[in-house]
């Protein structure tokens, strides 16, 4: 393998998982957006599913996005008869977002974003070091 299919691969990698920061950034965001009329449904939380693709134009398998999903876990419900989202029984639905989950998810991302861009920065300074050796 050449190196600039190394570093392609780990930009492909790169892309995805700030993909997956971006949807956990938005779960985040919203983990308190409760409906706005009684009974509505409030946020749900988004889930990343990644799947294994071959790049045609590298030749090699990639990881990437298969589709960015929802949760469909239950909405935990909140007894607070004053909000305008309550219903009947005074409960307003609430987000199925466990900002602990999001933040273990987040670290991970990052954990596999950081490795993609030292693969990226080893691959450079071997490429720059062979063209040192070549003048």
């Amino acid at each position: 393998m050449d190196l600039t299919r190394a570093l392609a691969i780990s930009a492909r990698g790169m892309d995805a998982q700030g993909t997956r920061l971006r949807v956990i950034a938005e779960n985040l965001a919203n983990q308190d957006t409760t409906g706005s009329t009684p009974g509505a449904d409030a946020y749900r939380r988004k889930t990343v599913t990644f799947e294994n693709k071959v790049d045609r134009e590298l030749g090699e398998q990639t990881v990437r996005v298969k589709q960015i999903g929802q949760d469909r876990s239950d909405l935990p419900l909140r007894f607070d008869p004053s909000n305008p989202a309550a219903n009947e029984q005074g409960y307003v639905k609430t987000p199925n977002v466990n900002s602990f989950i999001e933040v273990m998810d987040m670290r991970e991302a990052q954990r596999s974003y950081s490795a993609n861009l030292s693969v990226m920065q080893v691959t450079r300074e071997m490429l720059t070091r062979t063209i040192e050796m070549l003048k």
